[in-house]
């Protein structure tokens, strides 16, 4: 008997879903494995820079316009959607405190600045825990959603065998953000490190982070082994000893602080003339993904334990982190090989994970 098992519908709390032609794509991507909604990134072209349509910001995108087509890509299957506000040097205090009285601001976004796809727009994270902004969420209860990654390093420090962007954020950074706004709720975005794993482990327990499959699956030599440029991301997969922290927190019995974030990003073209692109794409298969994780990881998926270990990490502790409701349709998860297919959005193609990677995926959702 081929093992299976039932999930409720789940939130991908840290996905990027794009403009224009793109977005209809990989949101009915994400509507086909199961998602309930998402917290949809703001570093879309242009990015989300103001919250409220008839706000005179620059040329930003608003949240409520945002949103606004994010549901409706959905056809109505999302039960709801968060978009971060993005900081920008154009963010103040006043825009966190109106959108969030308003009830349209759920969270934020630092971006480093240039530290990945979309954040040109960013601004030192220094600039906003001095201009009131950090101040202002804390305040409201507005959630901080953070790229932890020093930005301006040099590429000694930037990615080395004695230290990286991530731990250095999280060793200089995020102790300093913690201490000087203590009620600030925070989560540490597509976590990659041992070092990140254990600062959120001693964080208060409104400091939480989300993982992607592909930083639970792989290390820096399946990225470098034949060059396999699909699984270029930012951050960076690390080494096995991060990978290690990253599955025991993930699947720990206990676990209340790390939850599912794929971070899938679609890219129709990753060789550019400038580099390659980052970000993996994993709409429509994130959640055989993580299944086919937490095996890689020990976790036994034909008993209830297992069962129960993910179903906590996938639809569980973010879902009350960002107080979505709880949806009342279910899944299945079953163990029989995903057939696994390019996403063609008119001449153009955006190439999954498994097929970038060459491998198969031994899961597949029933439908």
């Amino acid at each position: 008997m081929t093992p299976q098992f039932t999930l409720p519908h789940w939130y991908d709390l840290h996905t990027h879903f794009r403009q224009d032609e793109t977005l209809p794509a990989t949101v009915k991507d994400h509507v086909s494995m199961q998602c309930a909604g998402a917290l949809a990134m703001p570093n879309t072209a242009p990015p989300v820079g103001k919250v409220f349509e008839a706000d005179e910001v620059s040329s930003y995108k608003s949240i409520e316009q945002y949103r606004s087509e994010i549901l409706a890509a959905s056809g109505g299957v999302f039960k709801e959607v968060i978009v971060p506000l993005y900081l920008t040097q154009d963010t103040t205090p006043e825009m966190i405190e109106k959108g969030a009285a308003a009830g349209v601001l759920k969270a934020c976004k630092y971006y480093p600045p240039h530290g990945t796809t979309g954040a040109e727009f960013g601004a030192p994270l220094d600039r906003f825990m001095e201009n009131g902004v950090f101040r202002a969420l804390e305040q409201a209860g507005v959630t901080l959603c953070i790229h932890g990654e020093e930005h301006g390093l040099g590429p000694e420090r930037y990615f080395d065998r004695a230290e990286n962007a991530e731990e250095i954020f999280y060793r200089d950074r995020m102790p300093r953000l913690v201490d000087s706004f203590p009620d600030l709720r925070i989560v540490g975005e597509h976590l990659t490190t041992k070092v990140g794993v254990d600062f959120i482990l001693e964080a208060p327990s409104h400091v939480k982070a989300n993982i992607t499959p592909q930083h639970l699956m792989y290390t820096v030599g399946s990225l470098l082994n034949g060059l396999k440029y699909h699984l270029y991301c930012l951050p960076l997969v690390k080494y096995d000893e991060d990978r290690a922290a990253l599955r025991a927190a993930a699947t720990a019995t206990n676990n209340t602080k790390f939850f599912a974030g794929t971070d899938s990003a679609p890219h129709t073209k990753k060789t550019t003339p400038c580099g390659c692109a980052a970000g993996c794409y994993t709409g429509g298969i994130a959640p055989q993904l993580y299944a086919q994780a937490f095996e890689m990881a020990g976790i036994d998926l034909s008993q209830k334990a297992g069962q129960d270990i993910l179903e906590n990490f996938l639809c569980t502790i973010g879902r009350e982190y960002y107080d979505l409701p709880m949806p009342e349709q279910t899944f299945i998860l079953e163990r029989s090989a995903e057939d696994v297919q390019p996403l063609k959005i008119g001449d153009q193609t955006i190439i999954p994970l498994p097929l970038g990677m060459e491998c198969e995926l031994p899961w597949r959702i029933r439908r």
